[in-house]
């Protein structure tokens, strides 16, 4: 799907998506959920999300990334950030969502 890049590492059990929109709102997170739902394998463990592209996010953005966590095991790891620019992860400290996910 455009605007996403999916690839599932099985011996791993991890899923890495590329976000490559500027904008990760409502508009956007339609499509990433339903791109999510295609790409999710039972058996995931860790999920990495690489937000290099993404300039601006709401509370949509932010909601979807809370739904990714939700999906992975209770006592598992935490859904990682990767190349987070300074405009988001503003929103995340805002939201104090650093407490949630793994910035790296």
């Amino acid at each position: 799907m455009p605007g996403y890049h999916f690839e599932l590492h099985p011996e791993s059990k991890e899923l890495r998506v590329r976000v490559a929109v500027p904008q990760f709102d409502a508009a956007a997170v339609t499509d990433f959920k339903k791109a999510l739902d295609s790409a999710w394998k039972p058996g995931i463990a860790r999920v990495v999300l690489d937000l290099a592209a993404v300039e601006f996010i709401d509370s949509s953005g932010v909601g979807a990334l809370l739904s990714v966590q939700k999906r992975l095991p209770p006592n598992g790891e935490p859904v990682t950030l990767r190349r987070v620019r300074p405009s988001v992860i503003g929103v995340l400290q805002l939201l104090r969502l650093q407490r949630v996910f793994n910035l790296a």
